[in-house]
């Protein structure tokens, strides 16, 4: 069992989870992730490492389905039966000179690790963060710490530029040389903020998050298409060549399973084991 040290709200549905995990802390590197079960009766749900403290893992989640609701109310002191990782290929940290990390949403839960780490690789890094409102932002003060530059937008301008993440990337692009950029966000955000460097020829990373059951390339429900060829998230990404990803069969896979979703939540209070397995 793996004892829960935290669990706080950050936005509307958003929450961080700080979980004694001594095995994923030692070894785990930016742009990795993990795999929760709750219970034994639970299903197997993938979180990327947000941050590492000693033998602690911080994930951040949103709540969407029964398995995050029920994580969202546990406390110090609670337990939750697995914790499988680190998974999937670090991002690949070097010098590259001139970098851009940006998230939506509770995709910004994966930039301070990223962003972190390419600074003490000798990278001058800038991140873009954005959200619905300023309610919604997430993680802004850390990011402002690990980042050399931050730059905020809101879709309905209560913080910093009125819009989209993918307005500030496109005048960053035309004021300085970039060398790399990494987006994390939902599929469509990703999916419309790296055309923004496609005419310019630079490399652009998204970290995918299709269905996932086991994490280790055995059950194949991870597949997606990068440059017309099957690819499997858990364990040949999940970072991949963001001008090279088919979103549109990506965001076609992570709509099978609404109605699924949909009876799990009806038979929440039905008990862990119960009819909403």
């Amino acid at each position: 069992m793996y004892t829960v040290e935290e669990v706080l709200p950050l936005s509307e549905r958003v929450f961080q989870m700080w979980v004694r995990a001594p095995q994923v802390a030692r070894n785990a590197a930016a742009g990795q992730f993990l795999v929760v079960r709750i219970d034994p009766c639970g299903e197997r749900i993938p979180l990327t490492i947000s941050a590492v403290k000693g033998d602690l893992v911080r994930v951040i989640f949103m709540t969407v389905g029964k398995t995050t609701t029920r994580l969202s109310l546990l406390r110090a002191g609670d337990a939750v039966r697995d914790v499988a990782g680190p998974l999937g290929r670090p991002t690949d940290i070097r010098n590259y000179g001139t970098c851009a990390v940006i998230g939506g949403g509770v995709g910004i839960a994966g930039l301070p690790i990223i962003a972190a780490a390419l600074r003490t690789a000798g990278n001058r890094v800038t991140g873009i963060i954005g959200a619905r409102s300023a309610n919604l932002l997430i993680l802004e003060e850390e990011m402002r710490e690990a980042c050399d530059e931050l730059l905020v937008a809101t879709d309905d301008g209560t913080k910093g530029h009125r819009g989209f993440a993918a307005d500030l990337l496109k005048g960053l692009v035309a004021r300085e040389k970039l060398d790399a950029v990494w987006i994390i966000g939902p599929a469509i955000m990703m999916k419309v903020t790296a055309e923004a460097t496609r005419a310019s020829g630079i490399r652009t990373f998204v970290s995918l998050n299709p269905i996932m059951v086991d994490g280790t390339g055995m059950c194949g429900s991870c597949r997606v298409l990068v440059g017309g060829k099957t690819r499997f998230a858990c364990v040949d990404g999940p970072e991949f060549d963001a001008h090279l990803v088919d979103f549109d069969a990506l965001m076609s896979r992570q709509r099978m399973y609404v109605d699924e979703e949909k009876r799990a939540m009806e038979h929440h209070h039905a008990g862990p084991c119960g009819a909403g397995r």
